[in-house]
């Protein structure tokens, strides 16, 4: 078990997310995909702004996600919808790795 210190919360295993499988995380209210893109992880809001889909189950490829419901496709390292129907982009979260423990600093806005 992983601890949580200074605003960060260890939600997950290194070995829990490849490229072609991100990983869905609850934390709180706040659902979390956690992706991996070029070696690096990202932490984007999981629930598609634009109907309620998890967006960790849609198509990924490329450093882009699509929503499963109705095609919504959001830059996984920015957020950034880059085509709707979906009015906005996705909120991102900080994510430290040590070792084998991925942190995220979840905030709320």
């Amino acid at each position: 078990m992983c601890d949580t210190t200074d605003g960060w919360v260890c939600l997950a295993k290194r070995d829990q997310v490849t490229p072609d499988t991100p990983l869905t995380i609850e934390s709180g209210e706040n659902g979390v995909g956690l992706y991996e893109v070029d070696d690096q992880l990202y932490a984007i809001e999981d629930i598609c702004p634009h109907a309620f889909a998890l967006l960790s189950q849609g198509f990924v490829q490329d450093g882009k996600v699509e929503c499963p419901l109705h095609a919504a496709v959001f830059d996984i390292k920015t957020g950034e919808c880059l085509d709707g129907p979906a009015e906005r982009g996705l909120q991102t979260y900080p994510v430290q790795v040590k070792g084998n423990d991925v942190y995220i600093q979840i905030r709320t806005q």
